[in-house]
């Protein structure tokens, strides 16, 4: 156990020294502090300039009304919208810059509710877009106007305010609605996103340590008084407690940084599941031991670090798979695909992390998912032993798949 921590303690006292370490450290809160700052000393300008460019009387909306709905057009709208006897007038009033788009609304617009939009630019202009929203109160309000009640106008325009609720098994609801969902998604969300950021950043300082001590050699010295095991171990409890402290350091800064942290943290704890909150601790820490020493056997089995950055990252390309597939995976998140990656234990953390925040997962499934989970952990805990051993002792030459084989029978 002293051996252990002796080398857990180098590995965290050296890879903290590393520039790369610190940089990567840093940069992400200063990309944060950064982003206010713009936020805030020209957030005030930006407004301003939209508000002048597409909100002031500079920028106007034509339109040629054959159907007779929408001529004269209502006081609220006359600003936005200038009406024009003839296409002809509204080009020439477009080419003219007094315009910057114009819609040609047929005669048979009842029918088909069909409108042309005519801009200088390909596409739609700036000018629709930035009025888009106003586009179908304009049509609403002038097709009811004199005809129906305002209140029933205006409640035409704007209909619906749908307020989703989940039910559990029992009927009962299980969130607030769009705001729980929300909630219960952010926190197993934040938990994928800090894992494979930690296997990124911390496991690559792993795969990087074992790499270069191997191309010193100094990795002779160390195997005459510290078995394989020992020295992974060692390597896994030290990097794995630094990249925890990486973690640690950006909550940090993030609480710092978010004047409404704490009642962004009041709010979500009366959605998240304490459940939720549990299994995605569970997973993050799971994932990490697995890629960390799957990250430990790619540094030894190569012959060079670039070598081993290339194996490793086949595994890397497992975690993040799951992002990959999210347009699908959060459509289904109980298909069979989903399920699949769930128990496969290199995406498993970060499949069950999306799943639990997007579905209520089976109890069976999250059982089995872990079992899974810890068993390849165990597994690669095992081989990678072994193969760390025999990888560290080979300089020059990767290891074929039969000398693998062979390293793996051997007791």
């Amino acid at each position: 156990m002293n051996k252990i921590l002796t080398v857990a303690r180098h590995e965290f006292v050296t890879n903290l020294r590393r520039p790369s370490f610190i940089i990567t450290t840093l940069i992400v809160p200063l990309l944060g502090a950064l982003a206010l700052l713009v936020a805030a000393f020209f957030g005030g300008q930006f407004a301003s300039f939209f508000e002048r460019h597409f909100e002031g009387k500079a920028v106007r909306v034509g339109y040629v009304d054959h159907s007779g709905l929408f001529t004269p057009p209502l006081a609220e709208y006359a600003q936005a919208f200038v009406p024009y006897p003839d296409e002809d007038a509204a080009r020439r009033a477009l080419l003219e810059g007094e315009i910057e788009a114009y819609l040609l609304i047929p005669e048979d617009y009842l029918e088909t509710g069909r409108v042309l939009g005519y801009s200088r630019s390909r596409g739609l202009s700036t000018a629709i877009s930035a009025r888009e929203e106003k586009l179908q109160p304009f049509f609403v309000d002038h097709l009811l106007a004199g005809r129906v009640d305002p209140k029933l106008r205006e409640r035409a325009a704007d209909p619906l305010h749908l307020s989703p609720i989940a039910l559990d098994e029992e009927g009962k609801p299980t969130g607030e609605g769009t705001a729980g969902f929300i909630a219960n998604f952010a926190i197993p969300y934040a938990f994928s996103i800090l894992l494979v950021m930690t296997i990124f950043s911390s496991s690559g300082f792993l795969l990087q340590g074992v790499s270069e001590e191997k191309e010193s050699r100094v990795i002779e010295i160390l195997l005459s008084s510290i078995t394989p095991l020992q020295l992974l171990a060692g390597k896994i409890a030290g990097l794995g407690a630094l990249g925890l402290a990486q973690v640690l350091f950006w909550l940090g800064c993030g609480w710092a940084l978010m004047g409404g942290a704490r009642a962004l943290l009041a709010f979500a704890a009366v959605f998240i599941k304490p459940l939720t909150i549990l299994l995605g601790l569970v997973y993050f820490l799971l994932g990490y031991l697995l890629f960390a020493t799957l990250m430990a056997t790619a540094g030894a089995l190569g012959t060079s670090m670039r070598e081993g950055q290339q194996i490793g990252g086949i595994f890397s390309m497992m975690a993040a798979l799951p992002f990959m597939l999210s347009g699908f995976l959060f459509a289904n998140p109980n298909s069979a695909l989903a399920v699949a990656l769930s128990y496969f234990p290199p995406s498993a953390p970060t499949m069950m992390l999306l799943r639990l925040g997007v579905t209520d997962v089976p109890p069976s499934q999250v059982a089995i998912s872990l079992v899974l989970l810890v068993a390849g952990i165990a597994g690669s805990l095992w081989a990678g032993a072994k193969l760390f051993r025999m990888g560290l002792l080979m300089y020059g030459k990767r290891p074929s798949l039969s000398e693998i084989v062979r390293a793996l029978r051997q007791a």
